[in-house]
């Protein structure tokens, strides 16, 4: 088994073996090999048609104490506020208005799949323009359109508001949170539904969240082997489809319901992703690695600040304007000290290492996220590291 070489094992831990045996005999009885990598297939996919669908809006948030659009400095606030206005029937062209108590917002939402004329959704909420805060406020109908144009709802409501914000006459202020996003919950309703009849459809296809060769060949064979040899075939590493058999025709809800729950073995490729901003570190199991030694170097630069300061001797002449005479001088020195650590470890690690293997060598280095990062990408330089790197 490839292992890390760093040390050997105490007399003492003799029975060390036997217990690991017993350990991994109960490991292997309580969580199988193969249902350890085994998924449904409604986690793993995405069926044809059962999606969300996207809405968007744009309206005005009303009731803000103070904290709204300067409209001098937000046209689009203004013309919608007289727009708004004229549509009550008040005019207000030519006169300057100055209220603060109005924002210029996007509003968002989901429309889910068969969602009915009549039914409700969340949206959220988001100030277009200079608004401090949307605290307070309500949101007056809004259309929500999809990307065909269509109107699918209507929103309108008490926006929530998660974040806040306070100040003072003296200019601090406090922020918590973002207070030009909010929310309301089932702020909108469903105007217009989706024209989408699953039950109609002659074949279903289903999207792999996470394309791949392996898993959707396992897909296949799991859906065959519930429904009939041919029913499902294999168009391309992201999709599998699905003839809907003769009994289930007209039934094709029926016929989800029967192998969304089957469980399927899945693969993924070798990758090590990499997120250099926070410093996380993300492997996949099948990640391997050939024969390479490691070895971690600890080089600390330690800088020191030790001003002098000189006084003069007691009744020295005073100090001219030329510069000359007798005065208190600050006299800068810096100490620069630069150390390596000694007894640093050497990992040698065998062919085929395996992520665990890795992991626990690196650690027993004592190496910090920050440093594995530069050691896994040298190690991939070096030809030795089996997998992808995926930098963020």
């Amino acid at each position: 088994m490839p292992h890390f070489a760093l040390r050997s094992i105490p007399a003492r831990a003799s029975r060390l073996p036997q217990m690991v045996a017993l350990g991994l005999l109960a490991i292997a009885i309580l969580f199988p090999a193969a249902s350890a990598q085994a998924a449904r297939i409604k986690d793993i996919v995405a069926f044809e048609g059962v999606r969300d669908n996207i809405l968007v809006g744009y309206g005005l948030v009303v009731g803000l104490n103070g904290t709204g659009d300067r409209l001098q400095n937000n046209a689009f606030t203004a013309e919608s506020l007289i727009g708004f206005l004229e549509r009550q029937g008040v005019n207000t062209r030519g006169v300057t208005l100055g209220s603060k108590n109005v924002a210029a917002v996007t509003v968002t939402a989901k429309l889910p799949p068969f969602a009915r004329a009549g039914g409700t959704i969340d949206v959220s909420i988001s100030a277009l323009g200079d608004a401090k805060s949307l605290l307070g406020g309500t949101l007056l109908a809004t259309s929500l359109s999809g990307p065909d144009g269509n109107v699918y709802g209507v929103a309108q409501g008490p926006v929530t508001v998660g974040g806040f914000q306070a100040g003072g006459n003296s200019g601090s202020n406090i922020t918590k949170g973002v207070p030009t996003n909010g929310f309301i919950s089932n702020g909108a309703i469903v105007e217009r539904e989706i024209n989408f009849r699953l039950n109609d459809l002659p074949r279903v296809r289903l999207a792999l969240r996470n394309p791949d060769v392996t898993t959707a060949s396992n897909l296949m064979r799991a859906i065959n082997q519930q429904l009939g040899a041919g029913v499902s075939s294999v168009e391309d590493p992201g999709t599998v489809t699905v003839t809907v058999p003769v009994n289930y025709k007209g039934d094709v809800v029926g016929m989800l319901a029967d192998i969304e729950t089957l469980p399927v073995v899945t693969d993924q490729p070798a990758r090590v992703v990499v997120d250099e901003a926070t410093g996380t570190i993300v492997m996949g199991e099948n990640v391997r690695i050939s024969t390479v030694a490691v070895a971690q170097g600890n080089l600390i630069v330690k800088v020191e600040e030790t001003p002098q300061v000189s006084q003069p001797n007691p009744f020295a002449p005073e100090g001219s304007a030329t510069g000359k005479g007798a005065e208190t001088v600050v006299i800068p020195r810096t100490d620069i000290t630069v150390s390596e650590s000694s007894g640093n470890k050497v990992a040698v690690m065998q062919g085929g290492a395996t992520l665990k293997d890795m992991v626990a060598g690196l650690n027993a280095l004592g190496v910090g996220p920050r440093d594995l990062i530069t050691i896994l990408q040298t190690i991939k330089s070096a030809g030795a590291l089996q997998a992808d790197i995926e930098t963020r």
